[in-house]
């Protein structure tokens, strides 16, 4: 199919408690998926280009049941990703504010739907995460000379987590590496949680994500893996604010076995971009 040549793409900046995004409406774009991983490593890269944690198209998805639209998510680094906590937040405001869904809707991803509301008055965002699954905990993992006790959890993605007195004082982007590449977690590898327990209702957590692989700013299913890890183990109740390392604040409710994540969601602003410069092709 031969495309009429567009000057430029628009294309909204988002960023939920620091984890940052750009969002593509694939509405009027149709751009083919095979494109996407190309689309998500130049456009995410930051100082050359627009520069995110990751990369999301909307579109709608009328095959579907039950699913209000669906997005096509990837990491900066061009691999796509079953969910993202944050992100999700981000769709469900940009998708209530450009007309994809209501105020209360359901998201499809690769994890599964995702129900969202959204509080335009309060600026937040409510999403119900995918069950969480694969609970392992108290795992004795081996880094070079030393072994520490690692306990992991799927929450749409795969969260190994870290406990420490003081996870604000470690190395996580080295630690991070050597936990997310473990080979307990090969192939697909995890990301890595490194959590404090302040109290029964406070948690402080930093997160190496895989795909992006670096240390973000905050880790939405990270922020809810945190807080069923401490939970299983009878360090926090129910319901827990999360202190990510860019000092925002989540809010995990675990409520009869479903997980909710809640927080600021923000569109930072809209723009338009030049294929051609950055390298990337609409065919």
């Amino acid at each position: 199919m031969t495309r009429t040549p567009r000057a430029s793409v628009p294309f909204y900046k988002m960023q939920g408690c620091g984890n940052d995004f750009v969002f593509i409406d694939n509405r009027e774009l149709k751009l083919p998926v095979a494109l996407m991983e190309d689309w998500a490593r130049k456009i995410c890269r930051r100082s050359f280009s627009v520069g995110a944690d990751g990369l999301v198209f909307l579109e709608e998805a009328p095959d579907i049941p039950g699913v209000d639209y669906r997005w096509h998510f990837y990491n900066a680094d061009g691999s796509r990703a079953e969910m993202c906590g944050n992100a999700s937040r981000c769709a469900a405001l940009l998708a209530f504010r450009t007309g994809f869904a209501g105020a209360e809707h359901v998201l499809g991803t690769d994890a599964g739907p995702v129900r969202a509301r959204v509080d335009v008055a309060a600026g937040m965002v409510k999403v119900e995460l995918t069950p969480p699954k694969e609970l392992s905990l108290n795992n004795v993992l081996r880094f070079g000379d030393e072994t520490h006790e690692i306990h992991f959890v799927n929450t749409g993605v795969p969260h190994a987590v870290w406990l420490d007195a003081d996870a604000a004082a470690l190395d996580v982007r080295a630690l991070g590496a050597s936990l997310r590449y473990h080979e307990r977690f090969a192939p697909a590898g995890t990301n890595a949680n490194f959590v404090t327990v302040i109290d029964q209702h406070n948690i402080l957590l930093r997160t190496y994500e895989r795909g992006v692989e670096d240390e973000t700013y905050a880790c939405g299913t990270g922020a809810a893996a945190g807080a069923v890890i401490t939970h299983a183990l009878g360090l926090t109740g129910p319901q827990v604010t999360v202190r990510s390392s860019g000092g925002e604040l989540l809010g995990i409710s675990l409520e009869d076995g479903s997980v909710f994540l809640e927080g600021k969601a923000l569109l930072v602003y809209t723009g338009e971009m030049q294929p051609e410069s950055l390298g990337i092709s609409l065919d």
